[in-house]
C-alpha cells in the first residue's frame, strides 16, 4: 500500500490566510462509541476529581498559589517537590514513548481540548442547529426569528457550560472548599475569586464557540511537535491508496473499473479538522478515527471490505519495504509499555510511601557547642515540621543514638491537621562520648510508637582526651 505525502492543506481552507468555518458532520460508528466511552468516562473523573475527598484531602487538587498540591487523596509541599517533578518526568515520557507508538491518538481519544468540543459543545450544536448541511444552510441564510432564537440558545449553553467548566477548573486550584465559599459569600469578599471565574468563563467560551479546531492546528505545540516524534513504525490514521485509487462512481449495471474509493468524501465531512486524510499524512490530522468509521459504513454498504482507512504505520502508509515490519511494531509497542508501567509503578510508590510529616533539623545560627561543668557538651537546633496529614498530630522527639538526649526548650508535642511548628532543641551528650570533632547524628519523628521521619544533622564539640 502507498499514499502521497506531501504537506496538504484541508480542503475546505483553501486560503489559510483566511479562515474557512469548518462544518463537521455528526459521526457514527463503533469507534465512535468507543470513543464516547474513553470521554465521558475521562469527563466524569475531571468533574469528580476536585470533590472526591479521600481523607479529608482532595482527591486532585493543584494550588500553585499556597505551593500545596493533592495526589490521590495525599498532600504534598515543596519539600516533596522531588516526587512531583518525577510525575511530570513520566508525562513528558508518556507524550513521546506513546506518541513514538501510536501517533496522535492522545488528541482524538483523551485532549480535554477534544473531549470538550466533540462531546459536549458540537453535541449541543448538532442538537440545537441540526447537522452539518442545515447549519451551514443556516449561518448562510436570511436573518430570521427562528435563527436568532437558535444562536442565542446555542450561546447560552454554551456559556452556562463554560462557567460550569471555568468553577471547576478553579476548584482544581484553590480547592473545592474555596470555591462554595466564594460561591456562597458576598462577591465583595472574594472579588479576586469571581472575576476569576468571569475570565476563565469567558476563555472557555471564546475557545470552543469560535478558535475551535484551530487549537488542535496552529495553538497546541503538540501537534508539531509529533513531526520529530513520529517514525516508520509509529502507527497512525491512514488511507489505503494502493487499494483506493484511482477513485470513481459506482453506476448500476456497470462493474467498478476503478479503486475502492467512490469519492464520497465523508472522511472529509467528518473530520473535525477539515482535512481530507486521502491527501496523506498531515500534522492537522488528530486520529479521532471519524473517517474510519465513516469509510467502513460506505465499504460494507458496497459490499468491500472495510478499513480502506485505518490504522496504519508510516511505513506503509507511504508504501515502503521494510522487513519484519509487524513484528518490529509489537516489540517496539511491549517495550515501551512495560518502561511506561515501571515509571508508574515508581510514581505510585513514592506517592503512597511518603512521610505523613516533612521537616528540616538545622544548627541555630550564630550558636556554637557549649561545655557544662557536669561533663556534658550541648547544641542548639532549629526544628520546622510540617504535618502534611488531615488530622492533628502528636509526635515525639528521639536520637537515634541512645547516648544523645534530646531537649525541647518550647515543649511541644502536637501539630494541627496540614500545619506546621517551629522548635528550638538540645541535643545533649557526654563529653567522653565524642570521638571527632564533627560527629552526624539522626533524630528519629514518632506518633504513636511509628516512625514517621529521621532528620539528619551534625553534633559539634571538640573531642575528649583520653
Amino acid at each position: 500500500m502507498g499514499i502521497a505525502t506531501d504537506d496538504h492543506h484541508p480542503i475546505n481552507q483553501p486560503d489559510k490566510s483566511k479562515r474557512q468555518w469548518i462544518y463537521a458532520k455528526k459521526p457514527a460508528g463503533k469507534l465512535y462509541n468507543y470513543r464516547q466511552v474513553v470521554g465521558y468516562s475521562l469527563l466524569l473523573f475531571f468533574f469528580l476529581g476536585p470533590i472526591v475527598k479521600i481523607n479529608g484531602n482532595p482527591f486532585l487538587m493543584f494550588n500553585i498559589l499556597e505551593r500545596k498540591f493533592s495526589i490521590f487523596g495525599n498532600i504534598f509541599y515543596p519539600q516533596d517537590m522531588h516526587i512531583f517533578l518525577f510525575g511530570m518526568l513520566i508525562v513528558l515520557v508518556c507524550i513521546v514513548l506513546f506518541t513514538a507508538v501510536y501517533g496522535r491518538v492522545w488528541c482524538g481519544w483523551s485532549c480535554p481540548q477534544t473531549i470538550f468540543m466533540e462531546l459536549i459543545f458540537r453535541r449541543i450544536e448538532y442538537l440545537i442547529e441540526g447537522d452539518w448541511t442545515q447549519q451551514k444552510k443556516l449561518n448562510e441564510g436570511p436573518d430570521s426569528d427562528a435563527r436568532a432564537w437558535r444562536k442565542v440558545l446555542k450561546h447560552s449553553v454554551f456559556l452556562l457550560i463554560s462557567f460550569l467548566i471555568s468553577n471547576l477548573f478553579l476548584a482544581y486550584i484553590i480547592g473545592f472548599d474555596a470555591l462554595v465559599k466564594i460561591a456562597t459569600d458576598p462577591i465583595d469578599q472574594h472579588l479576586v475569586g469571581f472575576i476569576s471565574i468571569l475570565v476563565f468563563t469567558l476563555v472557555f467560551y471564546f475557545v470552543f464557540a469560535f478558535v475551535r479546531e484551530i487549537v488542535c492546528t496552529r495553538i497546541c505545540p503538540y501537534g508539531r511537535l509529533q513531526g520529530v516524534l513520529l517514525d516508520d513504525h509509529s502507527v497512525t490514521v491512514a488511507y489505503d491508496a494502493s487499494r483506493g485509487e484511482p477513485r470513481g462512481k459506482i453506476k448500476k449495471g456497470e462493474q467498478q473499473a476503478t479503486g475502492d474509493c467512490i469519492d464520497c468524501n465523508l472522511c472529509v465531512h467528518v473530520c473535525p479538522t477539515g482535512i481530507d486524510i486521502r491527501k496523506g499524512t498531515q500534522l492537522e490530522c488528530v486520529s479521532c478515527t471519524a473517517c474510519i468509521d465513516a469509510c467502513d459504513a460506505v465499504m460494507e454498504k458496497i459490499h468491500k471490505p472495510t478499513r480502506l482507512i485505518g490504522f496504519y504505520t508510516l511505513a506503509e502508509a507511504e508504501g515502503k519495504e521494510v522487513p519484519n515490519q509487524g513484528k518490529k511494531r509489537n516489540n517496539r509497542a511491549i517495550i515501551y509499555s512495560v518502561i511506561l508501567l515501571i515509571l508508574m509503578s515508581i510514581f505510585g510508590y513514592l506517592v503512597f510511601s511518603r512521610s505523613d510529616v516533612g521537616g528540616r533539623l538545622l544548627r541555630a545560627k550564630g550558636s556554637s557547642y557549649q561545655l557544662k561543668d557536669d561533663g556534658t557538651v550541648s547544641n542548639l537546633y532549629t526544628l520546622e515540621l510540617i504535618n502534611k496529614t488531615s488530622h492533628d498530630l502528636d509526635f515525639e522527639l528521639i536520637s537515634k543514638n541512645p547516648a544523645i538526649k534530646v531537649q525541647l526548650v518550647n515543649p511541644m508535642s502536637q501539630i494541627q491537621k496540614e500545619g506546621s511548628a517551629t522548635l528550638s532543641l538540645f541535643l545533649i551528650t557526654e563529653r567522653k562520648n565524642i570521638l571527632n570533632y564533627k560527629t552526624d547524628v539522626e533524630v528519629e519523628v514518632k506518633s504513636k510508637g511509628k516512625l514517621l521521619e529521621t532528620l539528619e544533622t551534625t553534633f559539634i564539640a571538640p573531642p575528649s582526651k583520653k
